[in-house]
């Protein structure tokens, strides 16, 4: 008979995975990507930029004045181009995704294994996703 474990259990071994996942290479490559951006004169004054043109833009469209949120919008999207296409940043938003795909596939191997355990325990067909109790119910002759 297969081990039964507690919640507890699986969170202990949940944050472990967690652990290691954070110490990556593509999370570390992912750190220094963001502490060059923090450490980047030229990207700190777009990002105040930016924050001051979006409170300006709140403000404009608070008071209906569509005209000048219209210039402040077309002002925000400039520097968001200017932004994105720094090497730096483009270096940080790949890290960034480098790191959630892993995560994705953490959570996509942990949900595909736990469905086929599932289908298996019951001797079900992992081929067809169904468990042990309807192969049974889907053959000629079954009652269902």
């Amino acid at each position: 008979m297969a081990e039964i474990y507690t919640k507890d259990q699986i969170i202990a071994k949940a944050m472990e995975i967690a652990h290691m996942v954070a110490n990556t290479e593509e999370v570390d490559f992912f750190k220094r990507a963001e502490a060059q951006i923090n450490e980047n004169q030229m990207v700190r004054e777009k990002i105040a930029s930016l924050k001051s043109l979006q409170k300006q833009a709140v403000n404009f469209q608070h008071y209906g004045k569509e005209k000048a949120l219209k210039l402040i919008e077309d002002k925000i999207a400039k520097i968001e181009e200017e932004i994105d296409s720094l090497p730096i940043v483009e270096e940080f938003k790949q890290s960034q995704g480098d790191v959630n795909d892993l995560l994705q596939l953490v959570s996509n191997t942990i949900a595909n294994s736990v469905t086929d355990e599932i289908v298996e325990s019951t001797g079900g067909d992992i081929l067809r996703g169904e468990t042990g109790s309807k192969v049974q119910n889907s053959k000629p002759g079954s009652c269902s």
